[in-house]
């Protein structure tokens, strides 16, 4: 392992740290869904993924990781920047004019690290089919992963990209579902019902693992093992069980912080729970 499990552990502190300041300095943004996903993109850029902060856009030869759902910004932003992909005080400028770091990740500022703009859900999976296509047409062993919003899987598109992977024998993908049951109106069961997404994914032909993304020896060797299935006929799915505002005691599990802010108080509360264990930007 590149880390140890306490390791990571405190990086992921400090990763949920940087997400509530972000958010709260500009009064806008995605706390919820990016706390819940801090130990996930923590584990797969500290310790899985084979990847290079010196960032080229076709990454040949790279792990690449393709963010679906696009309004968890402030865990990419921040995972990036410790994994020193800009500098952490870059971090300062989150939503702010003139910005690279853009509510939504998006190309065309140059910002290193991303490789799509993920402003509108359900879009993620089919570039992640396409990307890893595009691996196996360079004869590139490396592995692509992407993370997407259960509530995403709402968008017809996915189910199309899902259909074609397997029987394409895409089996050098690993996506993951923040499956966390929340989504921007509410419980997911209450807007649309995802029903058993194991099944689902299982009789389009996926290879499905299961996953706690908030038990960061869980997710770590979850996500070791997901690479060890790999080139073997299938693509992966890793269903991962999360809590919306992982972290923070009152946002946790509540759609009610999927877009809001906390005001001055709650980042007060917030930041008395989660130490900072890295130097803060």
């Amino acid at each position: 392992m590149k880390h140890t499990i306490e390791e990571l552990e405190s990086i992921a502190t400090q990763v949920r740290r940087d997400i509530v300041r972000m958010v709260h300095a500009c009064q806008s943004g995605h706390p919820g869904g990016s706390l819940g996903c801090a130990d996930f993109m923590t584990a797969l850029y500290f310790e899985v993924m084979n990847h290079s902060s010196d960032f080229t856009m076709l990454g040949k030869d790279e792990d690449m990781f393709f963010l679906s759902n696009g309004h968890i910004s402030p865990v990419f932003y921040s995972v990036l920047a410790r994994s020193g992909y800009f500098e952490i005080s870059e971090l300062a400028t989150f939503r702010k004019l003139n910005s690279r770091l853009q509510g939504h990740p998006t190309t065309h500022e140059g910002l290193p690290g991303i490789r799509i703009a993920s402003g509108s859900l359900g879009q993620g999976m089919s570039v992640a089919i396409g990307a890893a296509l595009a691996k196996k047409l360079n004869k590139d062993k490396a592995i692509i992963f992407s993370l997407h919003g259960d509530g995403e899987l709402q968008e017809g598109q996915n189910w199309e990209a899902i259909m074609y992977a397997p029987f394409n024998k895409v089996d050098n993908l690993i996506a993951s579902i923040d499956y966390n049951g929340q989504q921007i109106d509410g419980p997911t069961e209450k807007i649309l019902s995802l029903e058993s997404l194991q099944t689902k994914f299982e009789a389009f032909g996926w290879q499905v693992i299961t996953s706690d993304g908030n038990d960061m020896a869980a997710i770590a060797k979850a996500l070791h093992y997901a690479k060890s299935l790999t080139g073997k006929g299938r693509p992966i799915l890793n269903l991962m069980s999360t809590q919306m505002g992982m972290g923070v005691d009152y946002m946790v599990g509540s759609h009610k912080w999927h877009g809001t802010a906390p005001n001055d108080e709650q980042l007060a509360s917030a930041l008395n729970q989660l130490p900072s264990t890295l130097q803060d930007y």
